[in-house]
């Protein structure tokens, strides 16, 4: 029998369709490959793109614009805002508008233009999660910026333009919707039971034991309750920290740690799948939250959303998180 499940901090309600139930091999991907071509992203092709930010060469940051990089930080060349203006914020009667200003940057996680994320050594993944709370610090120093999104897109179906492993970081003058929702669910939780709900949540996955997927000593990789796609998941720390920019340089091998094999473990069980990744902080410059917990969600491209999904805001999933959960963490150990 199909299933309705409420996600505890959105409220958002999700139909387990068990029906249409699935294995890994029912999701099989056929992406195609680009062969060959020009790539702005790869090493000595500097000038294709605009001067770096900011680059890690040997781990130290610089801004030489040379060929030796290992994790390089650069302006999107084709960016949703732009950085220079002023927000002019107008209400022309009942609408609002505002200038288009913010921050559109590329992240390039590696100089090898064929290798996938999950397979980047500990110590070099380390270095593109540094690369993500360091760009967020000096963001927040923007009066002008709310909110920064960092995200990846892997695959073409996930929305990627681009073979080269990179993911992205727009910062935004308002706050996005679906973070307001998060944190007044979470905000509602907290002034109800004066808990965390994701502290919670990650204290009854670890009892519980069914949707782990992995974890270490610092952070905790779950297929949520209500997942909107087949093999979604969560990382989360599992000491309570709402800000991903607090996060200090001793956590960034573990975070490294988990966040591999989750990919890994995915990508063993449906090779080559196309997922987006998305980190949810808390809102710049709002100090530490008790009742909310950063945390990355990763969501595989598996499903289509169509006329039903747009019209009511639910998803269907064809397959249980914790069937999900088990394939995930059988596959890697078979």
């Amino acid at each position: 029998m199909p299933e309705l499940r409420k996600d505890p901090v959105l409220g958002r309600w999700i139909i387990i369709s068990r029906e249409r139930r699935k294995r890994p091999t029912d999701f099989l991907i056929d992406e195609p490959k680009v062969i060959g071509g020009f790539c702005p992203l790869c090493p000595g092709n500097e000038s294709s793109t605009p001067p770096e930010i900011i680059a890690l060469r040997n781990g130290t940051p610089s801004t030489s614009n040379t060929s030796d990089w290992q994790v390089r930080v650069v302006p999107n060349k084709y960016p949703a805002l732009i950085i220079e203006g002023a927000l002019d914020k107008q209400g022309i009667g009942l609408y609002d508008r505002m200038n288009g200003i913010g921050a559109h940057e590329v992240i390039i996680e590696t100089p090898g233009h064929n290798g996938l994320f999950s397979e980047i050594p500990l110590p070099h993944m380390s270095l593109v999660f540094k690369a993500f709370r360091d760009r967020l610090n000096d963001l927040q120093r923007d009066e002008r910026f709310r909110y920064v999104m960092i995200f990846k897109n892997h695959g073409k179906a996930a929305g990627a333009s681009l073979e080269h492993s990179h993911s992205q970081l727009i910062a935004l003058p308002v706050l996005p919707r679906m973070i307001v929702s998060e944190l007044s669910g979470a905000q509602s939780y907290y002034h109800y039971k004066d808990r965390c709900i994701f502290c919670d949540i990650i204290r009854q996955e670890i009892e519980q034991e069914v949707r782990v997927v992995c974890q270490n000593d610092s952070f905790i990789c779950i297929a949520p309750f209500a997942p909107r796609t087949p093999f979604e998941m969560w990382i989360l720390p599992k000491v309570h920290s709402s800000g991903y920019c607090n996060l200090n340089d001793s956590s960034l091998f573990d975070l490294s740690q988990v966040f591999s094999e989750c990919l890994r473990r995915l990508n063993c069980c449906i090779p080559g799948v196309p997922y987006n990744f998305v980190l949810h902080t808390q809102p710049l410059r709002s100090g530490e939250l008790k009742h909310y917990h950063y945390h990355f969600e990763i969501v595989p491209k598996l499903t289509s959303i169509a006329g039903f999904e747009w019209g009511t805001g639910f998803y269907i999933n064809p397959l249980p998180p914790e069937e999900a959960a088990q394939f995930l963490r059988e596959c890697l150990d078979n």
